[in-house]
């Protein structure tokens, strides 16, 4: 009687779990694809005839296209949108550097609801949200991380790059590389459903472009330029169309390891970018590029392919926004919201499936940099202040306050409401880049589910001669090291007292080998030798147009080891400086690292 029991329960237990795998079966995949600096412009499907992104626009002509889409003015705020449903200034985020471009821990993302749903998760590329945890990746859902955490990356060839924290070296275009990442993913995990999230590096700069690529736009003329032709400078054009067409490529691979998976059809594939054009090119004769709140630097295109479920060919006009794909995508998916924070995106499923519903009136606020401007479906109240009818003027060539002075002053005051809502009494105004910006938030170290953390130098501050490689942080290094008065100091958050190792990556003329260097935080001490020297010469083999002085040259840093520091739990700066210099510099110094023992 006991083992027929026993029998009658593993019958039902089997048939109790058959409905739920058979849920976990039919919920659909999603890959999503986001560009880092393309234009709504930058595509075939937009009516470029100078580049051609076939694999790209297929997404749209097999399914839908959200024909008014908004996302921020720059990268790391339109991600927070993306990831957390919520308007960036909600979050924390309040630059792309320096720690600013982190989102509160308390948010929940789109990748815990597809993890927290059964899904496998894993992100292929720039992250631009904070690279400790818990900002780190592996610590905001995603199960699988290769890529890396700066908003800007100095190397595109054969790029240092990391997975799961731990520090690797790729092979090739950093495009093609983390694209075969990707693929990897999705052939481990093509029997379970699976959230494949590809950040592209391109067309961002520095203008690194494959030879063959570059060898098709090398000399090519244009007959369509950018809204303000004087400002375009055409090797950069060429540049940023051929890393498109790279681009294009890498989705093409993807979609056809889809096919030959036989999951195209219960797969959603999501593409869009972050901001506007990183240079003044054509964009359809809009007004403004990447950094500006104006038409041209926030529009961009959405396409939405799901075979089993989206008409092919569909256009959805009203607006939207990056903040909308969170509450869209859980709901097509069939999963449950991430968190209980009030978003400001909303659901399109609907729409996007075909239902012929009346969308209800909408504002969708953008700012960046001290600039404002509201979109309503037919207007714009623009970053000078001014109304424009986007549908008779979408290049907002001609102001209509005067001729509709009501509309524009409902459109102000709803402006001065969002932004008292999202910043209080005193709104951010700057005239200048965040580059000096440093987050009052500190660099958080010592988790125990993620032991490894490293303290790039964009993410110091440069005391007595030490400056930057450039003035923009992202991808710097520290140099000028002379004088026993100069410190560096990263101000950190230590979670958990114990022993850490401590590993510098640096580069030091063979002549100037042997400073002793020093490395404090509270009462602990750690003393050693910068030793071997290590003097790698600056690459040539990274770039296809000539730097930005803004963007540092890079070369190959070598780890040093210092040796171990007892920390203890809690904030304080981490302070690194020589005691003794016996050659001309102590070293160049792209970071540290770390590493809480077990």
């Amino acid at each position: 009687m006991k083992l027929f029991s026993s029998l009658i329960g593993l019958v039902l237990a089997f048939f109790a779990a058959v409905p739920l795998r058979a849920a976990s079966a039919s919920r659909p995949n999603v890959v999503i694809l986001l560009a880092d600096d393309a234009g709504w412009g930058d595509y075939s499907a937009s009516g470029n005839l100078q580049v051609r992104t076939p694999n790209i626009d297929s997404i749209g002509r097999a399914g839908a296209s959200l024909d008014r889409f908004f996302v921020c003015p720059v990268c790391s705020p339109t991600r927070a949108e993306f990831l957390t449903g919520r308007y960036y200034p909600r979050t924390g985020v309040r630059g792309v550097s320096s720690g600013t471009e982190r989102f509160s821990p308390s948010e929940r993302t789109l990748a815990h609801a597809f993890k927290d749903a059964g899904y496998a998760t894993g992100v292929f590329g720039k992250w631009h949200s904070g690279g400790q945890w818990p900002y780190h990746p592996n610590a905001r859902g995603f199960d699988e991380f290769f890529g890396y955490c700066s908003g800007h990356w100095g190397e595109y060839f054969d790029p240092p790059l990391e997975h799961n924290g731990q520090p690797i070296r790729g092979q090739g275009y950093i495009v093609d590389y983390l694209t075969d990442r990707a693929l990897e993913f999705i052939d481990k995990n093509q029997a379970q459903p699976f959230l494949c999230y590809v950040p592209f590096t391109t067309p961002h700069s520095p203008w690194a472009v494959p030879a063959a690529e570059w060898d098709r736009f090398k000399t090519k003329s244009f007959t369509q330029t950018a809204t303000d032709p004087a400002k375009e400078v055409p090797d950069q054009t060429r540049a940023a169309l051929a890393m498109m067409e790279n681009q294009d490529a890498n989705v093409g691979r993807i979609l056809k390891r889809l096919d030959e998976l036989k999951l195209s059809d219960n797969t959603i594939v999501v593409y869009f970018t972050d901001n506007g054009p990183n240079t003044a090119r054509w964009n359809g004769g809009m007004k403004g590029i990447k950094g500006s709140t104006d038409e041209g630097g926030i529009r961009s295109p959405l396409f939405l392919r799901w075979p089993a479920k989206v008409t092919a060919g569909r256009t959805v006009k009203e607006i939207s926004g990056a903040m909308d794909l969170l509450p869209t995508l859980t709901t097509l998916a069939g999963i449950p919201l991430p968190g209980d924070e009030p978003l400001d995106g909303i659901d399109l499923s609907t729409r996007i499936l075909g239902a012929q519903t009346t969308a209800p009136y909408r504002m969708i606020f953008s700012t960046w940099n001290g600039g404002f401007s509201v979109r309503t479906p037919t207007h714009r109240l623009g970053s000078d202040g001014e109304l424009y009818d986007m549908l008779a003027d979408p290049g907002q060539t001609k102001s209509i306050t005067a001729q509709d002075p009501k509309l524009a002053a409902r459109l102000s005051a709803a402006l001065a409401a969002w932004k008292t809502e999202m910043y209080g009494a005193t709104p951010p105004v700057r005239s200048t880049t965040d580059w000096g910006d440093v987050d009052p938030r500190p660099l958080t170290v010592g988790y125990r589910e993620f032991p490894r953390a490293f303290l790039p130098a964009s993410e110091a501050t440069p005391h007595g001669t030490v400056r930057r490689s450039t003035a923009s942080p992202n991808s710097s290094y520290f140099v000028n090291w002379t004088s026993p008065a100069d410190t560096m100091v990263w101000d950190i958050e230590v979670h958990t007292s114990g022993k850490y190792l401590v590993e510098i990556l640096y580069t030091c003329p063979l002549a100037d080998a042997g400073s002793t260097i020093e490395l404090s935080h509270g009462q602990s001490r750690l003393t050693g030798q910068v030793a071997p020297g290590w003097d790698p010469p600056l690459y040539t083999n990274q770039d296809t147009l000539p730097r930005a002085p803004t963007q540092s040259k890079m070369k190959e840093f070598h780890t040093l080891s210092l040796g171990t520091l007892p920390l203890e739990a809690g904030a304080g700066p981490l302070t690194l400086r020589a005691l003794k210099i016996p050659g001309r510099q102590v070293m160049d110094v792209r970071g540290l690292a770390l590493t809480l023992a077990p």
